[in-house]
């Protein structure tokens, strides 16, 4: 079974509606990418997913990713540099901690939501939405294969 028939329809619409809510609070880019199996060390892994997803193509390199492998429990956030110049250097702990606590009852998609929201509200403070925008990336959730 392909990972993403882990995550019913409504779950996938909880994470690529919290994507949504984020981007309205900042000019931030926030994907999210979900597979089974980690390849490599997680931050690692989502530095290849990152870099596959062209996310260090936008225009103020404040593009965030979060990476999520099901089966091997490894979960990682990366920002591009412009958003790692500007936010505290604790700043994607919080935020995956958040992630963590829902994640250990099992529950993936909430985990999600609450995290990404939770840091389009920080990411607000560096990167505030403008009104002229543009979603420079897809806000739907990018899977693995198998």
């Amino acid at each position: 079974m392909s990972v993403a028939k882990q995550f019913t329809e409504e779950q996938k619409q909880q994470i690529t509606n919290a994507v949504k809510v984020a981007e309205t609070n900042t000019s931030g880019e926030v994907r999210v990418h979900i597979e089974r199996k980690c390849k490599a060390g997680p931050l690692d892994r989502a530095a290849y997913i990152f870099e596959k997803l062209e996310m260090h193509k936008t225009e103020l390199r404040n593009g965030v990713l979060f990476y999520l492998a099901v089966d091997d429990h490894k979960f990682a956030i990366l920002g591009d540099a412009g958003i790692n110049n500007k936010v505290p250097e604790n700043f994607w702990e919080e935020v995956k901690e958040i992630a963590i606590s829902f994640f250990k009852e099992g529950n993936f998609a909430e985990g999600l939501e609450k995290s990404i929201i939770k840091a389009g509200e920080q990411l607000k403070q560096h990167f505030p939405y403008q009104a002229d925008d543009v979603n420079e990336l897809d806000d739907e959730i990018s899977f693995g294969e198998k």
